[in-house]
């Protein structure tokens, strides 16, 4: 069997709109309600653009792909071995007023490396999901302080 490369995909259904997912993504003032801590601007085609996560003290450069209002966001970010992985994020409208939300990001090659980054993306991914349904459905936000173990201790 050939060494296939790893890739990422994961879904949860939201109940709103497509247009109100989308927005919570491409808007860092939104995004920051349950994803980022700050974003240098708004997820456009072809911008590159800084997060900071709240429990990291360096900031993040994310390169947009393509966008296509409320139904499809790629962007581009640095791996944990250095290469870039593609995130596609894909809005499903299920009626009027629930969303399906499928991410996908790849690859990494089928190794040691590999394996911990889909071990750790993917828990990464359900919590994105997670947090995004409870502050788009309930105004929560979970990830205020579930990670601040992982600040360095000074």
């Amino acid at each position: 069997m050939e060494n296939q490369k790893l890739e990422i995909k994961t879904a949860l259904q939201v109940l709103k709109p497509a247009h109100d997912v989308f927005e919570a993504i491409v808007d860092p003032a939104k995004m920051s309600n349950y994803f980022i801590s700050e974003g240098s601007g708004r997820m456009e085609e072809g911008k590159t653009l800084t997060w900071k996560f709240p429990e990291f003290e360096e900031t993040f450069p994310v390169r947009v792909g393509k966008i296509e209002k409320d139904n499809y966001i790629a962007y581009y970010w640095d791996g944990t071995d250095g290469n870039e992985l593609l995130v596609e994020i894909n809005l499903t409208p299920k009626g009027e007023n629930a969303t399906v939300v499928t991410i996908t990001e790849k690859e990494m090659e089928n190794n040691e490396a590999g394996l911990n980054w889909l071990k750790g993306n993917t828990a990464g991914w359900a919590n994105f999901l997670a947090c995004l349904k409870a502050y788009l459905e309930h105004g929560i936000n979970l990830r205020k302080g579930a990670f601040d173990f992982m600040k360095a201790e000074v």
